[in-house]
């Protein structure tokens, strides 16, 4: 069987809208950073790179432009899905705690710790920039397309 992400965008809308008691996550209070791509700007990228000369022999790292925090991309994640946001703000220190004490802390620190890339080198070197937006990547992968709604004011 074959993932796509189109079935990983069916997982999040699941927990947004069918979940019947629409549990809270405990990551209202995640201040990290994380640096996503969407599709669309991956595969940009990669035909970039395919026809580029000054890409051959190179390594890049490519993301979109704007780092979210596990708790700003939850909330975009809702609201691209057209629900409320249910976050509870636990300190990190306490989900640390918590999931060490289950056997779980190398997760938790996957979910709240940074993680950036800086992609200064494929826009100097090859003049790339990301065709979408972050908030527009959400909502392709949340499958809607309200472009009314300001994920990120």
């Amino acid at each position: 069987m074959q993932k796509t992400c189109t079935g990983a965008a069916n997982i999040w809308e699941k927990w947004f809208t069918r979940t019947p008691l629409r549990w809270p996550l405990p990551l209202g209070a995640v201040h990290n950073q994380r640096s996503l791509v969407a599709l669309d700007n991956l595969v940009d990228f990669i035909v970039t790179c395919i026809t580029h000369p000054q890409a051959a022999n190179q390594t890049f790292l490519v993301s979109d432009g704007q780092d979210l925090s596990t708790t700003e991309l939850v909330r975009g994640m809702a609201l691209a899905a057209g629900v409320p946001a249910r976050l509870l703000p636990v300190p990190v220190w306490a989900l640390q705690a918590g999931a060490t004490l289950l056997g779980k802390g190398d997760a938790v620190q996957r979910l709240c710790g940074n993680l950036q890339v800086d992609m200064s080198k494929a826009r100097s070197l090859l003049g790339w920039v990301p065709l979408v937006s972050v908030e527009d990547g959400l909502r392709r992968a949340m499958g809607v397309g309200h472009p009314s709604v300001t994920l990120f004011p």
